[in-house]
């Protein structure tokens, strides 16, 4: 999997809303009305990670989930893999 540019990042980041790219990761914070939400998102985020054996960087304290995403076998850049896991968890959230 070859790692995109910072300059491709950029403009692959305008296809997505509210996501950001920072130390070689695409981020995005995501708040819900409560626990039982965040761990819904969670859950069906997770399914669908397992589906493209692409698994986030993810941090949950009560109704705020974090996701960070890169991919491993790029040396830990960004590459498409992160972008179509990033359209699949904004997919989740609708």
């Amino acid at each position: 999997m070859k790692a995109l540019s910072a300059e491709e990042i950029q403009a692959k980041l305008k296809e997505l809303d509210g996501w950001s790219f920072s130390g070689d990761k695409i981020h995005k914070d995501f708040v819900f009305d409560n626990f039982k939400e965040a761990l819904a998102f969670m859950v069906k985020v997770g399914f669908e990670a397992e589906a493209q054996a692409h698994h986030p960087e993810w941090f949950n304290v009560y109704n705020k989930v974090s996701i960070s995403l890169s991919t491993h076998d790029a040396g830990g850049k960004v590459t498409e893999k992160d972008f179509k896991l990033a359209k699949a968890v904004d997919k989740a959230v609708s």
